[in-house]
């Protein structure tokens, strides 16, 4: 029992990512769209490069989307809209406008005419113009178009015209006034009408969209049908529109059928096999390329997290409408891990991301062609994040690619720019608008596992931070060596293609174990009496050594984050503590213990740990240099670089000899331009 726990206790890394696999591939699969996978791939206008197809079922034959879309337009241009008739208001309105009709017209108006024959043509011309109701105006449809008008539980099909308008209320007054006998009572007569004429018909939007509804669901989603044993397409024949139809409709036919329980985990099986194969790639890529993110379970975690977050959310759209599936901006996936780690591991993640979601995307050969593309263009514009300007730069040309390469897409399938779906278009300008979250996404992931960012060591470099404010005044000559070590640093990163910001952060603070005892160092000695003359070179060994482990302390204490620690605790890797050492052999003679005068390492691991510890041995060093020219200089270099080059310091960097004369060539440069070395003229 001992045996198995240790065994379990010693690979316990190793068991956590295999648990991580399976529950990635558990929870990727368990989410799923479960169906039938068609075996084809169907492009319009091509060659069919599979064998002859037979139907081996009866099928029916799904409308185009161009079809149903017309039949859809002609429904809604012949469908009648429902108004509803008030007939209250009507007869209330009447019998005011009758009192006050005969009020205007009373018995004892001195008048020519017979008044009882001007009372019964004006309550004609009322009830005329409530025949079919008053309407307010509307632009709603046509005057030609047919309505049907609902009085109670009666309703009339009528022209919409033959319901009076508002606005042509007047008109046809003065129109049917002038050519009646009673037009010198035209004035009074209209003012009678404009006084109790109301609306009394409404358009009654519920029914009409009821109506239009059940008119809709009428129409069939398909046209005809395809019999059993019928060919559907033959080896080589062009995929012309009708033949795409039937395809499609095969498709659709076969991926909705039910399973029977072996099928059911039959194609459960072969999906856990592709997504296991795809994320084991993965863990192998890390493993094999990036063997420092591999140890580091945290690491490997965020990864597949990204990788469950952009899957999670195509699933969650493709679940509410696989057409809304380029909504997702699922380059944020290359563009967070690129922020975090390296552009190849971006996108090789990214890569393997799109061929999972290929399994169950609709046009899955196009998807994974538009994404993997826009994937490219992501790793290949963004650069340094943390300027906006560079962002937004990017997001343009990403949706640029998008749309470009789904227009190619169209032509090839549609043949004619007018069949393109420029809806579409607006899904990839959504996601693009998408991607903008990535700074805040980024932000949360800085806090959720304690990663670090450009934009944060943007953050941290400032020199305005408690952290190096203290450094500044407590420990001024520290301070000073690491701005030099900082520009030194980033100019040499930026010459072999390292982080440059990173080994700038990285050097401001590597040196902050120093605040624990600032004068026990040279730089920050006022004057020529040093603490170290009253102690022996052992105790002030143990003193500088320990700067390291003080450094780390203090940047613990103050939340940096590990790829900063990571300076702090590489910048001397196992070198010697070579005056002290010296010191103490011209006491002891010969037989002084190495190590107490060794740190304790480790070495640098990386390019940019590599390149502060090469910056801050020669800026140290070069203080002691005198009347330097450049023939000094570059011996001085040569010697510093090439002996910590024979003590295998950079055994464990990824930096290739060549690299390492490039960062030499820096370096004295830098170094002449600081001592104001000019060309020597002759006497």
């Amino acid at each position: 029992m001992k045996s198995v726990l240790k065994i379990l206790y010693k690979n316990q890394a190793n068991i956590y990512k295999v648990v991580l696999v399976i529950t990635t591939v558990f929870l990727i699969v368990y989410f799923f769209p479960k169906g039938y996978k068609f075996k084809y791939d169907i492009d319009k206008n091509t060659p069919w490069p599979y064998e002859n197809l037979y139907a081996k079922f009866d099928y029916s034959i799904l409308k185009s989307e161009q079809e149903l879309k017309e039949e859809k337009q002609q429904v809604k241009e012949n469908h009648s809209p429902y108004y509803d008739y008030d007939n209250s208001i009507y007869l209330e309105n009447r019998e005011r406008f009758k009192e006050d009709l005969n009020a205007k017209f009373s018995l004892d108006t001195l008048i020519v005419i017979d008044q009882s024959k001007v009372k019964a043509f004006t309550i004609d011309l009322f009830d005329e113009i409530y025949n079919y109701g008053l309407r307010i105006d509307e632009d709603r449809y046509p005057e030609d178009k047919i309505v049907f008008l609902k009085s109670g539980d009666e309703i009339e099909e009528v022209v919409l015209s033959a319901i009076q308008s508002q606005n042509g209320l007047k008109s046809r007054l003065k129109n049917e006034l002038n050519n009646s006998p009673y037009s010198l009572f035209g004035d009074e007569i209209i003012a009678l009408f404009f006084k109790h004429a109301e609306v009394n018909v409404f358009y009654n939007e519920d029914l009409t969209e009821r109506s239009l509804k059940q008119s809709l669901d009428k129409i069939s989603p398909t046209r005809g049908t395809v019999k059993k044993g019928s060919k559907i397409i033959s080896k080589g024949e062009i995929v012309d529109a009708d033949k795409y139809q039937k395809l499609i409709s095969l498709k659709a036919e076969y991926e909705n059928q039910d399973w029977d329980d072996k099928s059911f985990y039959t194609v459960i099986f072969g999906y856990v096999l592709l997504v296991s194969l795809a994320l084991l790639m993965l863990l192998l890529f890390i493993k094999k390329y990036r063997i420092e993110i591999y140890e580091d379970n945290n690491k490997v975690t965020f990864i597949f997290f990204n990788i469950l977050f952009i899957v999670g959310l195509s699933l969650l759209v493709l679940h509410f409408n696989p057409e809304y599936i380029y909504l997702v901006p699922i380059c944020i996936l290359p563009l967070t891990l690129k922020a975090f780690f390296d552009p190849r591991l971006g996108m090789f993640t990214h890569v393997i991301s799109v061929l999972i979601l290929g399994f169950i995307v609709p046009n899955s050969f196009e998807y994974m062609f538009l994404q993997i593309i826009a994937g490219i263009v992501t790793i290949l514009t963004v650069s340094e994040l943390y300027k906006r300007a560079n962002l937004f730069i990017s997001v343009f040309q990403i949706t640029l690619v998008y749309v470009f390469s789904y227009l190619a897409f169209n032509l090839i399938q549609e043949g004619s720019f007018y069949e393109i779906d420029t809806f579409k278009l607006l899904f990839f300008l959504l996601a693009g608008v998408g991607l903008l979250f990535v700074q805040p996404l980024i932000y949360g992931y800085e806090k959720l596992f304690g990663l670090i960012s450009d934009l944060s060591l943007l953050e941290l470099s400032d020199t305005n931070s408690k952290l190096l404010k203290e450094m500044a005044e407590n420990a001024p000559g520290t301070f000073h060596h690491s701005l030099n070590v900082a520009n030194l640093g980033e100019a040499c990163a930026s010459e072999i293609g390292a982080n440059a910001l990173l080994v700038r952060v990285g050097a401001l603070y590597h040196d902050i174990g120093k605040l624990k005892q600032p004068t026990y160092f040279t730089e920050n000695q006022k004057t020529s009496v040093s603490p170290h003359d009253e102690l022996d070179p052992i105790e002030s060994a143990e003193i500088i050594i320990n700067h390291r482990a003080y450094g780390i302390e203090i940047a613990k204490k103050n939340n940096l984050p590990d790829r900063i620690i990571d300076f702090i605790r590489t910048h001397h890797g196992t070198s010697l503590v070579y005056y002290f050492f010296m010191k103490q052999q011209s006491i002891d003679g010969e037989n002084v213990e190495e190590k107490k005068f060794r740190y304790p390492g480790p070495k640098p691991f990386n390019k940019e740990t590599a390149i502060l510890m090469m910056c801050d041995s020669v800026e140290a060093a070069s203080k002691s240099l005198k009347e330097p020219n450049t023939k000094i200089i570059n011996e001085f270099v040569e010697k510093i670089i090439d002996k910590q080059v024979e003590e295998k310091q950079f055994l464990n960097a990824d930096v290739t000899f060549r690299e390492i004369e490039q960062i030499k060539k820096i370096l004295k440069g830098k170094l002449k331009n600081i001592y104001h070395l000019r060309v020597e003229y002759p006497e």
